[in-house]
């Protein structure tokens, strides 16, 4: 004679089908959400059509091609920290090299990891800003030129940061018109693309070392810098050496969102597919006692 599976048995199998599919579901909407971004929707071959490295048409515009040896525009006029209108050649006049970091203040990514890192290295030597060398970010973000409290905010960010006390007049945050950028970005080989789909810059990310004469003697790229390296970076251009092009390997800020980027939807994913087997495991294990449970009664 059949016996019947308890109505709680049977109410357990459902809720479980039931989330399964659900983050079934999930997973696919969460796929088609992550082929909304241009980085990495389907791609269909085209043999007659133009052969690509993968990269994104914005992403083919920027890098940061190494100018060493070229001089900066120091007749460049921008406004510091404190709205001041200043030439650049007012930061080259102490006999110090200057470490330049082109960033824009809002940068929802990127360009804090450079300045980040720079400042961490930067407490990992001996050398100190204001006597030794002098630190000058630029924003490459004209609109920021009419808000007054970025620079200043950001100056005093920091100077927290590095805690290192009486280094006040060795860090710069400057902002300026385009035609000023245009000077400075042009003569540091920094290329950098507005995006009008995401609203924002396409840019590589790393700094450059300047001479006290105000050409460029050396470059890092990406947003960690060896301490040693930058330390001997100073030192060589506090003489006026110009040093050997550094290996290229770019850190790209564009498009980057949490919710339909690559690395989020993998992580995104992995977390389905944890949920599904821990659902799928409680199950079994539930099905298991039952299947005991039975077999006492009989």
């Amino acid at each position: 004679m059949s016996r019947r599976v308890p109505n709680t048995a049977v109410l357990v199998i459902e809720v479980i089908a039931s989330v399964i599919l659900a983050f079934s579901t999930s997973a696919f909407a969460q796929r088609v959400e992550h082929y909304n971004s241009p980085l990495y929707s389907p791609r269909y071959y085209d043999p007659n059509g133009p052969v690509s490295n993968g990269m994104p048409d914005a992403l083919k515009k920027v890098g940061i091609e190494q100018r060493l040896g070229e001089p900066l525009p120091l007749d460049a006029k921008f406004r510091n920290e404190n709205g001041e209108e200043v030439k650049l050649r007012e930061y080259f006049k102490s006999g110090r090299p200057v470490i330049l970091a082109l960033v824009y203040y809002e940068c929802p990514m990127l360009c804090n990891e450079v300045l980040n890192g720079l400042t961490g290295s930067l407490k990992g030597i001996s050398l100190s800003a204001g006597k030794d060398f002098d630190v000058l970010a630029i924003s490459f973000d004209s609109r920021e030129n009419d808000k007054a409290d970025l620079a200043r905010n950001k100056k005093a960010s920091y100077l927290a940061r590095y805690d290192r006390p009486g280094t006040d007049s060795g860090w710069h945050f400057l902002t300026g018109t385009q035609d000023s950028i245009d000077a400075v970005t042009n003569a540091a080989g920094f290329k950098y693309y507005w995006d009008d789909k995401t609203k924002q810059f396409a840019h590589a990310g790393g700094i450059m070392i300047v001479t006290p004469e105000g050409k460029l003697s050396k470059y890092f790229y990406g947003i960690e810098y060896a301490p040693k390296d930058v330390k001997f970076g100073i030192m060589d251009s506090s003489k006026d050496r110009i040093g050997n092009p550094a290996e290229q390997l770019l850190l790209y800020c564009y498009h980057y969102d949490p919710a339909t980027g690559k690395y989020g939807f993998a992580i995104i994913r992995a977390l389905q597919l944890a949920g599904i087997a821990t659902l799928i495991g409680f199950g079994s294990m539930l099905f298991v006692f039952w299947r005991k449970g039975k077999r006492r009664e009989i």
